[in-house]
C-alpha cells in the first residue's frame, strides 16, 4: 500500500511542477485570463500561481512537507475557481469541475499527513 500512496503523490504532485513551470513560460498568454478587478500586474499573479505550483508539486513528489502543501495548493485551487473559473464557468466548465476534482484530491493528501507539523495551526491555537 505504501507503493501506492508514492506512486500517487508523484502523479499527483508532478503535474503541478509542470503547471507551475508553464506560468513562468508563458506569462504573457495566462495573464490575459487574470481578472481585471484584481490589483497589480496580470504577471505578478501568474508568477505567484506559478510558485506555488511549482513548491506545492516538487514537495508532494519529493514528501516534504506533504500536507501543508497539500493544504496550500487546495487553498490557491479554491482560490483560482472562485476568481476565475466560476465567474466563467458557462464557457469552460471542464476547467471548473477538473479544479474542483484537484482540490478533493489536495484536501485528501491534506488528511492522509495529518499529523505533520503546521505552522500556522500552532498561531490558529494562540488566538
Amino acid at each position: 500500500m505504501k507503493d501506492l500512496g508514492t506512486i500517487g503523490r508523484f502523479l499527483f504532485g508532478l503535474p503541478f511542477v509542470v503547471f507551475g513551470v508553464f506560468h513562468f513560460i508563458n506569462t504573457e498568454l495566462i495573464s490575459g485570463g487574470v481578472p481585471s478587478y484584481l490589483p497589480g500586474d496580470g504577471a505578478f499573479w501568474v508568477w505567484l500561481t506559478g510558485a506555488v505550483f511549482v513548491l506545492a508539486g516538487a514537495g508532494i513528489v519529493l514528501g516534504k512537507k506533504v500536507g501543508a502543501l497539500a493544504e496550500l495548493l487546495a487553498l490557491q485551487l479554491v482560490v483560482l475557481v472562485l476568481l476565475i473559473h466560476l465567474p466563467n464557468a458557462e464557457a469552460n466548465m471542464v476547467q471548473l469541475l477538473k479544479d474542483v476534482a484537484l482540490i478533493g484530491g489536495a484536501l485528501m493528501l491534506a488528511a492522509r499527513h495529518s499529523d505533520e507539523d503546521r505552522p500556522w495551526k500552532k498561531w490558529m491555537k494562540r488566538g
